[in-house]
C-alpha cells in the first residue's frame, strides 16, 4: 500500500534546500540581498502582471464587497499588491524584512500620492500586527520551514480571510523531471502543490483560482554552462557532480538559443488560495 507523504516534512526539506540557494547566489552575504536587485525585481513583476488576471480581479472583488477593510501584505516587496488593493481598502499594511524592496515602494507611494499604505520592517512569522480584516501572502513563505506556523499566524491576523499566493509548477516542466531523478519527487522547492495538501491536513478547504494567463515568462541564462550551474544550486548539487551528465542531456534536449540566451520552456503558472475564518 502506498504510504502518505509528510507534507510538513516535504515542505521543510524543500525551504531548507531553497534557502542555502539562496544564500549562494548572494553577492554580498553581509548586504540585504536586494539592495542591488529590488528595481530589477520590480521591472520583471511590472511585465508578468502587464495582462489582466482572475486573481487579481478577484481580491479586488473581496474588498469592493467589503467597503473599509484594512489589509495585510505579508512580504510586500515593492508593493505590487498593496498599491492595487490600497484605492479599494481603508489601510494597508506592507511588512517586508528588506530596506532596499521598501524604498521602491516608498518612491511609487509618493510618486501615485497614495496616502492609506503603512510600512512595517518585519518577517512573518514572529512580526506582532494588529488584527486585519485580510491577511495576504504572496510567494512570501518558501524561506519559512515551519508553514503551519505561518499560516496560524495569519489565521489569528485575520478578521474575514487569509490569502495565499503560490507558485505551481507544471508536472512535465523540467525542473520537475530533474527533481523526480534527483531528490525522488518532482518539486524542487515548496510551491502550491505542497501547501495545499498541508492545508488540507489542517482542515482548511480553501477555494482556488489559478492565474487566468498561463504560465510565468521564460526564464534565461547566458550558456548551458551557466543553466546547468543554475539547475545544480537549485538542487543542492553545487559541490556533487554525481548527476551532471543526466543534467547536461536534460538541459540540451529541453532549452534553446534564443538571441544569444539559453531559454527554458515555461514550467510554472501562480495559483491564488483563499479562506475564510
Amino acid at each position: 500500500m502506498e504510504k502518505i507523504t509528510d507534507w510538513c516534512r516535504l515542505w521543510k526539506e524543500l525551504s531548507d534546500i531553497q534557502e542555502k540557494a539562496f544564500v549562494r547566489k548572494k553577492e554580498h552575504q553581509s548586504e540585504d540581498f536586494w539592495k542591488h536587485k529590488a528595481k530589477k525585481y520590480d521591472t520583471m513583476v511590472d511585465e508578468r502582471w502587464a495582462k489582466p488576471d482572475s486573481s487579481r480581479d478577484f481580491l479586488i472583488e473581496k474588498l469592493r464587497a467589503n467597503p473599509g477593510a484594512r489589509v495585510l501584505d505579508i512580504g510586500a516587496g515593492t508593493g505590487k499588491w498593496s498599491l492595487l488593493l490600497a484605492p479599494h481598502a481603508s489601510r494597508v499594511t506592507a511588512l517586508d524584512p528588506s530596506l532596499a524592496m521598501q524604498e521602491v515602494l516608498r518612491e511609487k507611494i509618493q510618486n501615485q500620492g497614495i496616502s492609506n499604505i503603512d510600512i512595517i520592517t518585519g518577517s512573518w512569522p514572529g512580526s506582532e500586527t494588529a488584527c486585519h480584516d485580510y491577511v495576504l501572502a504572496s510567494h512570501s513563505m518558501y524561506g519559512v520551514a515551519n508553514f503551519k506556523a505561518f499560516v496560524n499566524q495569519m489565521i489569528q491576523t485575520a478578521g474575514k480571510a487569509c490569502i495565499l499566493l503560490l507558485r505551481a509548477p507544471l508536472a512535465d516542466s523540467v525542473m520537475a523531471e530533474a527533481a523526480r531523478h534527483v531528490l525522488g519527487q518532482p518539486y524542487d522547492s515548496p510551491n502550491f502543490q505542497i501547501a495545499y495538501n498541508i492545508l488540507l491536513g489542517m482542515d482548511i478547504y480553501p477555494q482556488v483560482i489559478m492565474e487566468a494567463d498561463g504560465a510565468w515568462p521564460d526564464w534565461t541564462n547566458d550558456s548551458l554552462g551557466e543553466a546547468l550551474d543554475e539547475i545544480k544550486n537549485r538542487l543542492d548539487l553545487t559541490h556533487n557532480s554525481h548527476y551532471d551528465d543526466f543534467l547536461r542531456k536534460l538541459l540540451e534536449k529541453n532549452l534553446r538559443v534564443r538571441d544569444g540566451k539559453v531559454v527554458w520552456p515555461k514550467g510554472t503558472r501562480s495559483a491564488l488560495v483563499y479562506w475564510e475564518v
